[in-house]
């Protein structure tokens, strides 16, 4: 497991299975999110030496990490991630993740 998605205000944790994973209303999503506001394809979540990016598939009602919108941006751990209004705490360890020295950019390459 590489970390884990935590519903604030409640829920079960949601397990971060693998290193690219999908997170949308449609049933081929990695990760499912059954509301109304949330896109068929809201986002993806890749890791990238050792870190978490999320990254806004076009989505109608977009993605915050920390209260800010973003398209892509790195989500360090600990950070708020909202999809659509839904709001969860991402919880991972980078070292164990391979990351080495510093995080790297979150700027789009």
């Amino acid at each position: 497991m590489y970390g884990e998605l935590v519903p604030l205000g409640g829920g079960d944790p949601i397990p971060l299975f693998k290193e690219t994973l999908t997170i949308g209303r449609r049933e081929n999503c990695d990760i499912v999110l059954r509301f109304g506001n949330v896109s068929g394809q809201h986002c993806q979540l890749a890791l990238e030496h050792g870190y978490w990016y999320v990254q806004d598939l076009n989505s109608s009602n977009g993605v915050k990490v920390n209260g800010t919108r973003v398209i892509r941006k790195r989500v360090d751990p600990n950070d708020e991630l909202t999809v659509a209004k839904h709001k969860y705490k991402i919880s991972y360890n980078p070292t164990d993740l391979g990351a080495t020295g510093p995080p790297p950019s979150d700027e789009v390459d």
